[in-house]
């Protein structure tokens, strides 16, 4: 194992600027999958023991892809979690802790549950999904709508990096998709999980870019 007096930061722009592999890049058609940006994670002013920030305007990012892809006719969808009153849907996940602000303890309906104040969901054309475990993937019809609208691209915001984002990507990657995650628009806790579990994604799993190649990408789709 290499050990490093670097911090996180410093490894994910140093391997960032030297990419040991080609990038997936976009394919012919994306789709927008907005992981959890739910009051329980995004209002630390609320909830300061799970909420995260990284970039302060991480939701105008994730709302401006969002509806610059809605436009063009692209798929957004937008995933936020909750458990039933007693947890019993938690499985071993929710066995770990048992407080008031533990995972299991985020309600259908409640607050913690409901989608930050400043996302912009279209709920005419969007797909919004609860689930239940890290993936997007996992027990929601995230797949199915995907191959109906024949994407081939999946580009994942919201948080935290090294949770969520970081197992819809893994499913991603491994249900065939390319995978592409806006810097900007993810955030945890601490940077070192943040830029430790960027520069993973970067090295086996997905790109790692800038917001403004995706909005590049979806300018130059034709449909």
């Amino acid at each position: 194992m290499v050990t490093s007096n670097k911090t996180a930061r410093e490894i994910f722009e140093e391997t960032r600027s030297n990419p040991a592999r080609a990038r997936f890049g976009f394919g012919s058609k994306l789709a927008i999958v907005n992981v959890d940006p739910q009051k329980s994670y995004t209002r630390p002013d609320l909830y300061p023991k799970t909420a995260y920030i990284t970039d302060p305007n991480q939701m105008t990012y994730i709302n401006d892809i969002s509806k610059a892809a809605r436009n063009k006719g692209l798929p957004v969808i937008w995933t936020h979690v909750a458990y039933m009153e007693n947890a019993a849907d938690a499985g071993v996940w929710g066995t770990r802790t048992d407080t008031p602000d533990s995972l299991q303890n985020i309600k259908y309906g409640s607050e913690r549950h409901s989608f930050d104040d400043r996302v912009e969901i279209d709920e005419k054309v969007d797909a919004v999904y609860t689930k239940r475990m890290p993936s997007a993937f996992f027990e929601t019809p995230l797949q199915s709508f995907l191959t109906w609208h024949k994407v081939d691209t999946v580009v994942i915001t919201g948080g935290s990096t090294s949770g969520c984002i970081r197992a819809t990507a893994v499913d991603a990657l491994s249900h065939g998709y390319r995978t592409i995650v806006p810097i900007e628009t993810t955030a945890d806790k601490h940077e070192s999980f943040h830029f430790a579990n960027l520069t993973d994604l970067l090295i086996k799993y997905a790109d790692v870019v800038n917001v403004s190649e995706v909005f590049d990408a979806i300018e130059g789709y034709k449909g």
